[in-house]
């Protein structure tokens, strides 16, 4: 567990970069980021500074440069890089989302059917979710539990998306996406 105690704009910052960096395994350039988080490039140079100085962020130089995340900035997120995650599947608009995997569903007032939410941390970026989009996760590996919902909201500092749940099942079958 990591002691190091993280702004909510470096906690975003960051978080993107390791979104970014698992797509592709390469160095990420900070304008890409600010793209994402819809910040000035600027201002993400200036984080960085501060995340390398935490040894959370390493800087690629040359023109195929940009930064990469350290282990230490997977721990400070409570990220754990699993080689072998089960697939959790993540639609979103009806789309699989390939870049995508659940981390954590976590049920909020479902003893209130009529206001039940789900919090759903995902690995991949929620940059493309907007409020009233209709998302689906799962089957879930064990349960077999499907999720449907409509985009409440997002967190973007620890990578969650907030639904409202509109079905819920389980077991069900392969969906029919």
């Amino acid at each position: 567990m990591s002691s190091i105690e993280l702004t909510p704009s470096q906690k975003t910052i960051l978080q993107e970069l390791v979104n970014l960096y698992r797509e592709d395994e390469t160095a990420v350039k900070g304008e890409d980021i600010a793209d994402r988080v819809n910040r000035n490039p600027g201002t993400i140079r200036n984080q960085m500074q501060s995340l390398k100085a935490l040894q959370l962020v390493e800087g690629v130089p040359g023109p195929k440069g940009g930064y990469k995340p350290t282990a230490t900035a997977y721990d400070a997120l409570q990220i754990q890089d699993m080689d072998h995650a089960a697939d959790v599947p993540l639609f979103h608009s009806g789309n699989l989302v390939e870049e995508a995997n659940v981390e954590e569903i976590d049920l909020t007032s479902v003893q209130h059917p009529e206001a039940c939410r789900a919090e759903i941390k995902l690995r991949g970026s929620i940059a493309d979710f907007h409020e009233g989009d209709k998302v689906t996760v799962g089957p879930t590996p064990l349960s077999k539990l499907q999720i449907i919902g409509t985009l409440a909201g997002k967190d973007g500092t620890d990578n969650v998306l907030i639904l409202t749940i509109d079905d819920m099942q389980a077991p069900v079958d392969e969906p029919e996406h």
